[in-house]
């Protein structure tokens, strides 16, 4: 399993501001949690260990740097290709059983990738299709696991389980490729292939075991209606589209470094396997140390963080491309890996804490596929680049760009939470209203009564509560003032009325009642109608 992705930052609902963060190790004491914790940290290594013994198969088999570098985008691309669908049945669906059917096929695939290397029978396109196989498998899982945590432990330990859960990925990512390089200096590849396919069944044994849980019920909604109302939540808060960008934007060159640095340790600095290795271990100890930084990264607040972690990652892979020696480039990956921790865990922690719970697997599924879909991305056009130019100029030019990423956002920094509350707020609905057919589409009228002096600032704020009303599932609004009286009328239309209940009960946070409730108090009187699609 690679559970890779987001988790809360440290603080909850506030994680771009500044507060004094609780111990991140707090859910370890929850057994269930620890037992999972402890047994994805093994698989996240066994992942990344795969990865680097399927990258040196390439490199044995003499193949082009395209293929090499396509090991990285061949685990990454199903999670662009599945996180829509992925992120709805992790929404809605019994998330041990989907961790358990992937986690199983998992198993499977890694068992045939032993026997085939292991036999000669192994061929670098018949690993770049086991490996996508791998990724879909994956793919399915990060939406469901993402969202488990906050079953299994108590709520105020949800932000530090979040961040253990993006210190096991991120330090999974140094340490997993270092003890690859070393075993496959002594062992080789299907050695290292079978380590991974160890450290899956142990997830999966865990899994197995796991007899108590019993998952959160939901409402049920249609599986094309789920998928949009996670899209149209996305497109729709700016808090979290910026963070995706600012992901996203990092991410494609940043990848560049993990991709090529095969290639960087045989042709810049003439090292085997076992010199490979070590270059990971370098990555790996810069990235344990950063694990352990996590609540200062809190303390400095998210923008800086990100900020200062992206410059030094831009300067840090651009020293690895001019380096000349080992003795010189190990600390400078030591400092790439804090890096990538700084900014990978840090925008990670923020998504899920920012997050409602109605929506919580989807727009982490979202998260997943600019996460994977950056560094398929960035591994492509690697791979292309450096078939033209060679990997060492093409790391060169990655550092590069990482340094223009990190100078824009000066102009365009993260946006702060502090102000956005995000606990569920029921809004209550007329009974009289409820039994109807679900399932057609729904128009709702609300009609504001607005005093002339006040049509201003009623105008401004209904910007806020449209925004408000398309997060929460309206598919279209739009605000009218009546010609015959003056008064003002918010149109807005639901897929369906089975989801403007959905909109009542679960999606609606204290934010948006505070934007809601700030209308209306600009009105003299409020009335409501609901209009349900009828068939001619």
């Amino acid at each position: 399993m690679n559970t890779s992705g987001p988790g809360p930052a440290p603080g909850g609902a506030t994680a771009l501001s500044s507060a004094a963060p609780q111990s991140i190790w707090a859910p370890l004491s929850v057994p269930i949690f620890r037992a999972l914790w402890l047994t994805a940290l093994v698989s996240n290594i066994g992942t990344w260990m795969q990865t680097v013994g399927a990258q040196w198969f390439m490199v044995e088999q003499h193949t082009h740097p395209l293929l090499i570098a396509l090991i990285q985008t061949a685990s990454a691309a199903p999670v662009l290709l599945l996180g829509i669908p992925a992120g709805v049945l992790g929404e809605f669906l019994n998330r041990r059983s989907v961790l358990i059917w992937m986690q199983t096929l998992q198993v499977l695939l890694s068992a045939a990738l032993v026997t085939l290397t292991a036999t000669g029978e192994m061929t670098p396109y018949l690993l770049l299709v086991i490996t996508l196989l791998l990724g879909a498998a994956t793919a399915v899982q990060l939406p469901a696991y993402q969202a488990l945590s906050a079953e299994i432990v108590p709520l105020r330990m949800v932000p530090m389980a979040a961040s253990l859960s993006a210190v096991s990925v991120n330090v999974a990512r140094a340490i997993g490729p270092a003890i690859a390089g070393v075993l496959l200096s002594s062992f080789g590849v299907a050695f290292v292939f079978g380590m991974n396919l160890l450290s899956f069944a142990a997830f999966l044994v865990v899994l197995v075991a796991w007899r108590t849980y019993r998952p959160d019920v939901h409402q049920a909604e249609r599986f094309v209606d789920a998928a949009r109302a996670g899209l149209r939540y996305v497109a729709q808060a700016a808090v979290v589209r910026r963070m995706y960008v600012r992901l996203g934007a990092f991410v494609v060159p940043a990848s560049v470094l993990y991709a090529l640095l095969p290639l960087l340790a045989t042709q810049r600095l003439k090292l085997d396997s076992a010199g490979y290795g070590l270059l990971l271990a370098g990555l790996g100890i810069g990235s344990v140390a950063a694990a352990f930084l996590i609540p200062w990264f809190h303390a400095l607040g998210a923008n800086r963080t990100v900020l200062l972690s992206s410059v030094l990652f831009g300067f840090a892979t651009v020293g690895v491309a001019a380096s000349p020696h080992i003795t010189l480039t190990l600390p400078i990956l030591a400092v790439a890996g804090a890096a990538w921790i700084g900014v990978v865990a840090t925008l990670n922690g923020a998504v899920q804490s920012f997050l409602p719970i109605w929506v919580r697997a989807r727009g982490l599924s979202v998260y997943q596929m600019v996460l994977y879909g950056a560094m398929a991305t960035g591994g492509l056009a690697s791979g292309i680049v450096a078939g033209w130019i060679g990997a060492i100029v093409t790391s060169a030019i990655a550092g590069a760009v990482t340094l223009l990423v990190a100078a824009s956002q000066l102009l365009w920094p993260l946006l702060d939470t502090a102000d956005k509350r995000r606990e569920t707020f029921t809004l209550p609905l007329a009974d009289a209203v409820q039994e109807v057919d679900g399932t057609r589409p729904t128009l709702v009228l609300v009609r504001y009564d607005v005093a002339e002096e006040q049509e201003a600032a009623f105008v401004q704020q209904m910007g806020a509560v449209e925004h408000s009303r398309r997060r929460t599932g309206a598919r279209t609004w739009a605000l009218y003032q009546d010609r015959e009286d003056g008064t003002w009328v918010e149109v807005f239309g639901i897929g369906s009325w089975s989801e403007h209940l959905q909109q009542h009960r679960t999606r609606l946070t204290r934010y948006d009642q505070v934007v809601i409730e700030t209308a209306s108090a600009l009105a003299r009187s409020v009335d409501v109608n609901h209009l349900i699609e009828h068939d001619t």
